[in-house]
């Protein structure tokens, strides 16, 4: 949010009139409660800075964890332990050759997501 966001009053109603086909309609696109936590959960995922920087690092190129560290100054125990939550997001996905563990983005729906939010905030 920028400042200019925070100090401005937000506008509200000045009735107290509610409209029921609105309200019909509205009730009938809400998830249910289980899907909406696991929504919530799985956007929180993307809360974190050093994720977003994974999931941006993979992107184009696959990387092992030694490149991933080395690329964003950190070490691979905590670069492995942001790898095992994106992977149980099922997020990123991963292949062994030899000594190394290669990761990438799980598939075109991650990329996705990631380049939506971008678009928006880049508005």
């Amino acid at each position: 949010m920028t400042k200019e966001m925070q100090t401005e009053d937000i506008p509200v109603c000045e009735c107290n009139e509610v409209h029921p086909d609105m309200l019909t309609h509205a009730k009938g696109t809400l998830p249910d409660d289980g899907t909406v936590s696991e929504l919530s959960g799985f956007f929180s995922i993307f809360g974190d800075d050093t994720r977003l920087k994974i999931l941006f690092a993979i992107d184009g190129e696959p990387l092992c964890v030694c490149d991933i560290a080395e690329l964003l100054g950190m070490t691979k125990s905590a670069v492995s332990h942001q790898l095992k939550i994106l992977r149980q997001a099922s997020l990123i996905t991963y292949r062994r050759q030899g000594k190394n563990v290669f990761y990438s983005l799980a598939d075109e729906h991650v990329r996705d997501i990631i380049e939506k939010a971008l678009e928006h905030i880049r508005e």
